[in-house]
């Protein structure tokens, strides 16, 4: 995983009024390092309208909706932290939103390699409440 996350792809305490607001500074890494064009930002907020992009252990994996892959410059994947939380419905809260990019079908690869991660409630907790993207890293790279 280390060769997926870099430092600039992952902000620590951030803040968010709502779920779209979070998908939006979370797509916006993804725009500013070369991953996406910013229509693929419209398409993560528009898959959340469809179908929650929540997964349980506090943790949201944003993505664009099937046939957004014109939009994807280069695979890519954002880490954005929010201690307090966003409501993503339903009486989910998401403490970690992580936003993928995949190019020509890589995307169900990163879609697993971050389960594998993020099914154990301590990674998501430890990536919660890390102090410092070097600890982010670290956890990423078990």
């Amino acid at each position: 995983m280390s060769d997926i996350f870099i430092p600039e792809n992952i902000i620590l305490n951030a803040h968010a009024n709502d779920k779209f607001e979070a998908i939006t500074l979370t797509g916006n890494i993804l725009i500013m390092n070369g991953y996406v064009t910013d229509k693929y930002v419209q398409r993560m907020k528009l898959r959340e309208e469809i179908v929650s992009t929540y997964l349980g252990n506090g943790l949201a994996i944003p993505h664009g909706t099937d046939g957004s892959d014109c939009e994807i410059i280069k695979s890519g994947i954002s880490l954005v932290q929010f201690p307090d939380g966003i409501d993503f419905g339903d009486g989910n809260t998401a403490y970690i939103t992580i936003g993928i990019a995949g190019k020509e079908g890589e995307h169900m690869d990163l879609l697993n390699k971050i389960a594998l991660i993020c099914i154990e409630e301590k990674n998501v907790q430890a990536l919660r409440t890390a102090n410092s993207i070097e600890y982010i890293l670290q956890v990423l790279n078990i």
